[in-house]
């Protein structure tokens, strides 16, 4: 297996606002070898001893190490953020410069600090200093196609402390549209002496593979593609270091794996909420299967556990019989 600093694989979960939640990182890690990144943690807010931002943040208890991943534009707040978050159990922390939303970069935080150079660095050399993990920055392609500037950015985050990096090869104005390139990828990794993560479309484990051998990344990121499928982040470990093959998942560990995030969510949210959170994870779960349009129209106008339940059993018990056949 190809060794990355002290992380069990080199294929890592994306950090995704309102996704990567203790309940699916709970569910991934009983798929297959992963790392896990917890949800964005604001540094204004965990500084300010918001419960919420504080469950986000609180990993101690999970027994795979998590990257907790820190978004804002405040160095001092950076600093004392980071070592909450070090008290909290996070395994070593991210720098988010690479978000494309609104809200974040018209805080000037995400990739807005791209195009701030000096600031991101203050930033890096900030939360480094203030705890003994590791520090790693995530950022994109650059700003939009007139200011690309991930090279630099990159060199940038090394000078400054980073233990490493992950680049998106989209820019800020694509947001997750379009293709991602993987041409700035390479440049980003020929440029800096430590580890490079590359992400931006890998759907398959092909196309783990593809980008490793065509960029020399040193490990790759899964962020929309793992969506619906909590194996694959185990499947691309498997493959890219063990040449093991994908195998196919059944309607009925589709079911199984959806029953037991929800039961997760139930115990992290309560029911209502679970219900609610479930509706857009149901319809990643049934895609590409029979009558799955139909499916989701009805599920999301599901309020009650137990009708949810009946649901999904009764929908994936029929997806089984078109399995066998």
């Amino acid at each position: 297996m190809t060794k990355f600093l002290d992380f069990p694989t080199n294929v890592f979960l994306a950090p995704m606002a309102g996704i990567t939640d203790y309940p699916l990182r709970k569910l991934v890690a009983s798929k297959g070898i992963v790392n896990l990144y917890s949800e964005m943690v604001a540094i204004n807010a965990i500084n300010r001893k918001n419960p919420k931002t504080y469950r986000i943040a609180d990993v101690s208890k999970e027994p795979y190490p998590v990257v907790v991943q820190l978004v804002g534009n405040d160095p001092e707040l950076f600093s004392e953020a980071a070592k909450l978050v070090a008290d909290l159990g996070a395994h070593s922390l991210d720098i988010n410069m690479g978000c494309p939303v609104k809200k974040i970069v018209g805080n000037n935080s995400g990739s807005a600090l791209m195009k701030d150079i000096k600031l991101a660095s203050q930033i890096i050399k900030a939360t480094v200093s203030a705890t003994n993990l590791k520090v790693s920055v995530k950022f994109r392609k650059g700003w939009d196609n007139n200011s690309i500037n991930a090279v630099e950015f990159a060199k940038m985050c090394e000078e400054s402390g980073a233990s490493y990096i992950t680049i998106h090869g989209r820019t800020r104005a694509q947001g997750y549209s379009g293709v991602a390139d993987w041409n700035i990828i390479k440049q980003v990794k020929e440029s800096v002496r430590i580890p490079v993560i590359g992400n931006g479309d890998i759907t398959t484990v092909y196309d783990a593979k593809k980008m490793i051998e065509e960029t020399n990344v040193d490990g790759v990121m899964i962020g929309r593609g793992a969506l619906g499928n909590p194996w694959f982040l185990g499947q691309i470990h498997n493959y890219i270091n063990l040449n093991i093959e994908p195998a196919t998942i059944s309607p009925i560990e589709l079911k199984n794996a959806l029953l037991q995030q929800l039961d997760d969510m139930v115990d992290f949210y309560g029911k209502e909420m679970a219900v609610a959170i479930s509706r857009k994870y149901v319809c990643w779960y049934s895609k590409n299967l029979r009558d799955a349009k139909k499916f989701r129209e009805i599920y999301t106008k599901i309020y009650d556990y137990d009708v949810a339940i009946k649901a999904i059993e009764d929908y994936f018990s029929k997806q089984e019989e078109f399995y066998s056949l």
